[in-house]
């Protein structure tokens, strides 16, 4: 019974904090809104959908040359766009850094929907690199609960080509060059959020499907710098997605950070706050040790 009312709870503030936040996202610029399918989304095993997947692009006033792609929380089941979309996307425009807010498309259970979208939106973005004065080198991935759980997959699940894509886009990367976690879903495991799994995986998901989609068993020595912020006292996404997905980038010599929280809980206190300033001054801070930001 704790286990339902905590979790009825969880829904409820997401509920509450999805509605605050499309009200703060009506302040948030307009940017570019693109479409990444033009209608024909793919599902899997050469199936598609009519239905689109957006981008909305926030170019920076006095550009760096760094962009990043922005993936929205939700639970897999909603998209809280404002805080951790187009917000996020200004922040990203005050130092220089273009913001791309994605869209993506909720699973229901069709697992590799949102990384089709993922991989989709970083390839138009390296492709039209030129026109938003992006270094296509200089392209990462950014998200936020189960948007950090999308971002992470795409950090670990990429091609250098799609020989199945269109035309300008089969011969493109979909490899971000870092990625940004921020009170991420990692696993898929026993000690995962439940609803988010639910909404990715299905209600019955194989063994195999589990562990593809537990991203700490995924990474590589090509998996790109990451950096990862988690507060302590996350009860919602436990720290220990944060704690175990680093130890797999230090083992495999991959470059990381991840910055344990003191407090905050799961949004850090809302999206305000010494622990939101924390992870957003520190995040910067490592973009430029990396030399991905002058």
């Amino acid at each position: 019974m704790t286990v339902k009312l905590r979790y009825a709870g969880l829904i409820l503030m997401l509920s509450l904090i999805v509605g605050g936040d499309a009200l703060r996202g009506q302040d948030a610029p307009q940017g570019e809104r693109i479409e990444l399918w033009k209608g024909q989304a793919p599902i899997g095993d050469g199936q598609f959908e009519e239905k689109e997947t957006w981008i909305t692009v926030h170019p920076a006033p006095e550009p760096n040359g760094t962009a990043i792609v922005i993936c929205p929380g939700g639970g897999y089941g909603g998209l809280v766009t404002g805080a951790e979309g187009h917000g996020i996307a200004q922040w990203l425009n005050g130092h220089g850094i273009t913001g791309i807010v994605l869209e993506y498309r909720l699973p229901a259970g069709r697992s590799f929907v949102p990384l089709y979208d993922a991989q989709r939106a970083i390839r138009t973005v390296r492709l039209e690199a030129p026109k938003w004065k992006i270094d296509p080198a200089r392209i990462g991935i950014m998200g936020f609960s189960a948007g950090g759980h999308l971002a992470s997959t795409a950090a670990t699940h990429f091609s250098e080509s799609d020989p199945q894509g269109d035309e300008a886009l089969k011969e493109i990367s979909c490899r971000p060059d870092f990625a940004i976690l921020i009170y991420p879903v990692i696993t898929m495991n026993e000690k995962t959020h439940g609803g988010s799994k639910t909404n990715l995986l299905g209600e019955n998901p194989s063994e195999e499907l589990i562990q593809l989609f537990s991203n700490e068993l995924q990474i590589t020595p090509k998996t790109p710098p990451v950096f990862l912020a988690h507060a302590k006292d996350d009860e919602a996404v436990g720290i220990h997605n944060s704690i175990d997905f680093y130890n797999a980038l230090t083992k495999q010599k991959v470059p990381g950070k991840l910055l344990e929280l003191p407090s905050g809980g799961h949004g850090l206190n809302g999206y305000q706050g010494p622990m939101w300033d924390a992870w957003q001054e520190q995040s910067l801070q490592w973009l430029k040790e990396l030399k991905i930001t002058p």
